[in-house]
């Protein structure tokens, strides 16, 4: 039966793609967006949709609205932008999430909270599983995004458990595709668009540290199967298992694009992980979860929308 579903977030990477895929199977999306990082363009194809609708807020803020699920994916994801305003990253994280998981309760509506791997910190732990309490740092310069997603799943079990809101707690990991923000300081869009413009591939530390690498396509199926799965409510991890050093991606990269760029190598961050991949186990058992793109065709299509995107 179609639904009256708000996507907090939803002008951004991943929250566009989820307006996309919940409007193809007939709901009706309402996408709640500040354009902090979120943007505009992402949303054109459905602007004129008749079951799309766009308000300008920020989730800080209550608002009052009448919808059968809420997804809250609104906060800055990447390590530039979620820095560059750190208090506003932890007041999305928590009076953001509190913000939404009362309007959930006013209504009645399930809501589904988009947590991270940070989470897990700099993991002792490899793979992480749901089970692992993680090795944060409370007070480091990733610390508002990393601690303000922690408590935010604190505040959903709470809810649930004091006022029976109906939850739905997905952890996401490396997630990449169409649609990204070329500057936002990720790893795979870095990467494309240095290559693209022939400049050096800038890789902090040694390059020996591994990531997962999840396209946006298999994590946007996870998280409408975590949405609809009953009698389970996470947290869950969600991602790709295959594990890949940040050179090794540099090196697909460029050999894709076709690029003359050199790799150059810069001091690491604070408190960046060594390591960093899940365990789907839990996400195969209760969700019938599974990857479908392998990373070199993942790679391709990113590839592919940059070079349109950088071209205009």
């Amino acid at each position: 039966m179609a639904k009256r579903i708000l996507i907090t977030g939803g002008a951004g990477f991943i929250g566009s793609h989820l307006c996309d895929s919940l409007l193809k199977t007939g709901n009706s999306v309402i996408c709640l967006d500040n354009f902090h990082t979120g943007r505009k363009e992402n949303l054109l194809p459905f602007l004129s949709h008749p079951k799309f609708e766009l308000i300008r807020h920020d989730i800080t803020d209550p608002i009052k609205l009448e919808v059968d699920q809420i997804y809250n994916m609104a906060c800055p994801a990447s390590p530039v932008h979620y820095q560059e305003n750190p208090i506003k990253t932890i007041k999305t994280n928590v009076l953001g999430m509190m913000n939404m998981l009362g309007l959930a309760k006013r209504v009645g509506a399930r809501i589904l909270q988009a947590s991270t791997s940070e989470v897990y910190g700099n993991p002792l732990e490899h793979p992480q599983t749901e089970s692992y309490w993680g090795n944060v740092n409370t007070i480091g310069i990733r610390s508002c995004y990393d601690e303000g997603k922690r408590v935010a799943e604190t505040l959903c079990f709470d809810y649930h458990r004091e006022h029976k809101v109906d939850i739905r707690v997905i952890r996401i990991f490396n997630t990449y595709g169409p649609r990204m923000i070329p500057d936002d300081g990720r790893v795979v869009s870095n990467f494309i668009v240095q290559a693209i413009k022939g400049e050096d591939i800038t890789i902090y530390g040694d390059g020996s540290q591994t990531r997962s690498f999840c396209y946006v396509d298999d994590l946007v199926n996870g998280i409408i199967k975590m949405m609809e799965t009953e009698n389970f409510i996470g947290p869950v991890n969600l991602g790709n298992e295959g594990e890949f050093t940040v050179k090794e991606l540099a090196e697909l990269v460029v050999k894709e694009v076709g690029s003359k760029s050199k790799i150059v190598y810069k001091p690491l961050p604070q408190d960046d992980p060594t390591r960093r991949k899940p365990n789907l186990a839990l996400a195969k058992e209760k969700l019938g979860y599974s990857t479908t793109v392998p990373l070199i065709d993942g790679v391709r299509r990113t590839i592919d929308y940059f070079k349109k995107s950088l071209a205009q």
